[in-house]
């Protein structure tokens, strides 16, 4: 086994790196043995043969969404995401052919232009990911039974314990498998005789399978399919990764329903909510999404509340988010005409209205996507959330509801809630507790029993679509009966003899499974203290590939106080060692994470805490000194990339090289022949640009970084650009006094450098105020995150101010009165920034590109590139890993121009693809010259 792991593409084996991956979004914490990113399905087959030759526990982690313990070892775990994320749509978005490390957002938004989704609609779509969705079978708030992955499958290519790699879709898939695996062929083809000539067991799976269900194997297959590939292929489906590895899914796809009208409805409680779901189940709804009273107060206290909540003074209400789905409007007007007609016989609090406008809609079902991670988010410090999800048939959800708020009672789980898909009978609950001293884990296990109980006899699943994991395994006996537990051990052992796949999901021989290894949230800093690891930050992090997600570096941080605590000191040792780089040198603190969280935690804010604590004095008096001769500093680099530009490439960056190896990697920059010459200083323009008689209608602040980065070559920069469109405009804006002293601060910011940062933060309140005459003209800046960064500052001085960035004032302003503009490049590949995105910024720069280029392309790999400032040049792997799937992509699109909205991450993006990035309004300038 050592030989087979030690050929794996990486391994890790550090304390920091075992911590890191070991917590998911379950309440379970196993910390691995050593963590294997995979290269590939050929790796993974010989790892697996390795495993099974040692007895060594593997179990695969992709999106780590789970919530029932599925995806934690203390094993070996293997990473199949990082190297594992292509996408290939096939048949004109008929089908998709994907694998595992890919998301079910990024599947989506590939097959979205050709009108066609994926089945499985998850919750959790921004962060699960495909390994996750077959293995767990996963459904969600529309897909129901019918358009799972079980139903929507079309083939799969998995990789079996010995390494053999079956493709379901292969036209002799059949005799290829019984060649490589007859023994298993053959008792595979027994256990389904056995099974469809039992009729007990046939009625058990008929009625159980009736509705959703992840409790234990997929055993309905035994009845749905004759062939031996199909017949395993639709058993992998939902076996938690206890079967084989999932190589490649192709699924047939679903057509995308273009017409939607949503209602959020308020019923005066639960119990009058979930009696009415019968009937409108019967109206033909897409979607009916049950929550509770404690879920509309969590949910009120979110920004952009739906405004059916945010002023209800919440008692014991409910609510459902009604939703239907049509292909035209007159299919919709008659859905939403009965759905109408239903509700209005319901004792509503106010008169249901269902809306098809794109906002309203978008605003509810944000509050229902993000509620677990909400709920659990506003959980007391120091507490664990148990997210438990079941289903009954529809007609007996109303009374499963009942007792369920019963036994919270009963066992004093005073803040519990219930929340789900109602349509399908699906509810999710959750326990908030320190499930930690023999009481707490004793009342955790009288409830659980009580459940069980209640869930069975209303003739339900005690597992719908979360998967059993940990945390049902001791029940799935109780379930389904001796009979056809006795089936799932006889397929378990018959596909992993071994028993190295994930031991102890679905099928375990510990009856407590479910009370050992529960996770405690150990407190720490405030800034992240909240959150629940759900990965949702994952994939838009930009360091995800290089060293730690967000999550990781907050539970890195708590496996640090969980060190402290436990006073072992060698350990806190070494994690705040190794955590120096992995967690704060290369984040890019560009806040995108924020964007992903449903409880709003800026990772980014964490580290510029960890920045400020840890920065040396000297640096910090260095940076204080040149906030105070800002003017002077930005000219003195200017000055030095201009000279840099005239020597060869080769002697500057090795005299910076060196002066890393001296002062440390993250101090000195690295100097790279794709960097430009400096810039002109901010202070040429005078008081004021553009024409125009009357007083100025803003102010523009140029951002000091296109003073120190000039333009690309052939450019004119931004600046300038903007200077010749508001004088084409006939529009004039004031630009303030002493303007090369001017910064939005950010670079004090991020880097914890406070003293500078205050400085700084003075001297621009001071200019501003004056310049905009107490806030009365707009504030106008032509770089996406001093965009960002002069908000910050002037709300944290209490500087009343309006702050525009350059290309929504462009369009808002100066485009109307620059006539027509003829395209001018046919393709142009975009890159919006952290900033624009999180700002809001990227339809206005979508529209200005939309107004220079015959057809706008955002690569659908875009993310962060990363280059954060200086952080690029501070560490340049940041870059190359957080831009390569972008970058391929852009090559690979061959575009006429390449624009942004922020120069360094046009440089960023510059030295990613080979091709010059320019301000999309460089691009403007140019197509309306005379």
């Amino acid at each position: 086994m050592a030989r087979t792991i030690a050929e794996a593409s990486r391994i890790k084996t550090r304390a920091i790196d075992r911590v890191a991956y070991a917590s998911d979004a379950s309440h379970f914490l196993l910390t691995p043995q050593a963590v294997v990113v995979a290269a590939d399905a050929a790796e993974v087959g010989a790892i697996m043969r390795g495993a099974t030759e040692s007895r060594t526990r593997l179990t695969f982690r992709s999106g780590g969404t789970s919530l029932s313990g599925q995806a934690s070892t203390d094993g070996i775990l293997v990473d199949v995401r990082q190297r594992f994320r292509r996408i290939d749509v096939e048949s004109g978005g008929q089908r998709v052919r994907v694998q595992p490390g890919a998301t079910v957002r990024q599947v989506n938004a590939r097959l979205a232009r050709h009108g066609f989704r994926l089945g499985p609609d998850p919750a959790s779509e921004i962060a699960c990911t495909i390994g996750g969705v077959v293995s767990n079978n996963s459904s969600g708030m529309a897909c129901g039974i019918t358009e799972n992955t079980y139903r929507t499958l079309e083939s799969l290519v998995f990789v079996l314990p010995s390494g053999t790699v079956v493709d379901s879709g292969a036209p002799d898939a059949d005799a290829a498998l019984r060649a490589a695996e007859p023994e298993l062929v053959e008792q595979l083809m027994r256990l389904r005789d056995r099974v469809v000539s039992n009729p007990a067991s046939v009625d058990i799976i008929r009625r159980q399978f009736a509705m959703k269900n992840t409790m234990g194997y997929a055993v309905n297959a035994f009845l749905d399919f004759e062939t031996p590939t199909q017949l395993l292929a639709h058993l992998i489906v939902g076996s938690e990764g206890t079967l084989a590895f999932v190589a490649e899914a192709t699924y047939r796809t679903v057509p995308i329903l273009p017409r939607m009208a949503t209602a959020l409805t308020v019923f005066p409680d639960l119990d009058t909510a979930t009696q009415a779901l019968p009937e409108l189940v019967a109206t033909g709804a897409a979607t009916l999404e049950l929550m509770d009273a404690t879920s509309l107060r969590v949910g009120q206290t979110l920004a952009g509340a739906p405004r059916q909540i945010s002023g209800l003074i919440v008692r014991s209400q409910a609510a459902l988010l009604v939703e239907y789905r049509a292909h035209d409007d007159e299919e919709l007007a008659d859905l939403v005409d009965r759905g109408s007609r239903a509700l209005a016989a319901q004792p509503l609090e106010a008169a249901a209205a269902f809306s098809s406008d794109a906002v309203e809609r978008a605003a509810a079902w944000k509050l229902r996507k993000g509620l677990y991670a909400s709920i659990a988010g506003a959980r007391p410090s120091g507490t664990t959330a148990l997210l438990e999800d079941v289903v009954v048939p529809v007609e007996r959800l109303a009374a499963t509801c009942a007792r369920l708020q019963t036994l919270f009672d009963r066992y004093a789980y005073r803040d519990s809630v219930i929340f789900g898909h109602a349509k399908d009978g699906n509810i999710h609950f959750m326990l908030t507790d320190r499930f930690e001293s023999p009481d707490q884990l004793a009342r955790y296990s009288a409830f659980t029993e009580d459940m069980v109980d209640l869930v069975l006899d209303a003739g339900g699943n005690l597992k719908a679509e979360h998967g059993t994991g940990r945390v049902m395994a001791p029940y799935v006996r109780r379930q389904y009966g001796d009979e056809l537990y006795d089936v799932m051990r006889e397929l378990k052992a018959l596909c992993d003899p071994s028993g190295i796949l994930n031991p102890g999901v679905i099928i375990g021989d510990d009856d407590e499974a479910h009370l050992r290894d529960i996770k405690l949230a150990d407190p720490i800093e405030p800034e992240a203290d909240r959150c629940v690891e759900c990965g949702y930050c994952e994939p838009v992090c930009p360091s995800k590939d290089l060293t730690l997600t967000p999550r990781q570096r907050i539970v890195t941080r708590r496996a640090i106080a969980r060190a402290e605590a436990s006073g072992d000191h060698t350990l806190v040792s070494e994690l705040e060692r190794d955590y120096e780089y992995a967690g704060i040198d290369t984040c890019a603190v560009d806040g995108m994470c924020q964007t992903a969280c449903p409880v709003l935690i800026n990772t980014g804010s964490l580290v510029k805490r960890l920045r400020r604590e840890d920065a040396a004095p000297v640096a910090s008096a260095a940076w204080k000194g040149a906030a105070q001769a800002w003017g002077t500093a930005t000219r003195v680099a200017s000055m030095g990339l201009t000279l840099a530009d005239h020597l060869p490439a080769a002697i500057v960056a090795a005299a910076t090289d060196l002066g890393r190896a001296v002062l440390g990697a993250d101090t000195v920059p690295r100097y790279s022949g794709d960097l430009p010459g400096g810039g002109r200083p901010r202070s040429r323009l005078g008081e004021s640009v553009g024409a125009g008689e009357g007083a100025p209608v803003a102010v523009y602040v140029p951002a000091c970084v296109n003073a120190m980065f000039g333009a690309a070559d052939d450019g004119v920069g931004v600046t300038e650009a903007f200077r010749r469109l508001a004088e084409r405009a006939g529009v004039r804006l004031a630009v303030p006094e002493h303007v090369d002293a001017l910064c939005c601060s950010t670079p004090w910011t991020s880097k914890g450098y406070a003293g500078g940062r205050e400085v700084m933060a003075g001297r621009v309140a001071a200019s501003i105020v004056e310049a905009s005459r107490h806030g009365e003209l707009t504030i106008v800046t032509d770089a996406s995150s001093c965009t960002e960064g002069f908000l910050h500052l002037l709300a944290d001085a209490g500087v009343d101010a309006r702050v525009e960035d350059a290309v929504t004032f462009a369009e808002r302003v100066l485009l109307p009165r620059l006539g027509t503009v003829a395209p001018l490049v046919g393709t142009l590949a975009l890159h919006p920034t952290c900033s624009s995105t999180q700002l809001g910024l990227d339809p206005a720069l979508r529209r200005v590109a939309g107004v220079v280029a015959a057809e706008v392309v955002v690569p659908d790999a875009w993310s962060c590139c990363g280059f954060a400032g200086d952080r690029g040049m501070l560490h340049p792997e940041l870059t190359a890993s957080a831009t390569a799937a972008e970058a391929a992509e852009v090559r690979a699109l061959d575009a006429d121009a390449h624009a942004s909205c922020n120069r360094t991450c046009e440089l960023g993006m510059t030295r990613a693809t080979g091709s010059d990035y320019r301000h999309v309004l460089e691009l403007l300038e140019q197509a309306t010259r005379p």
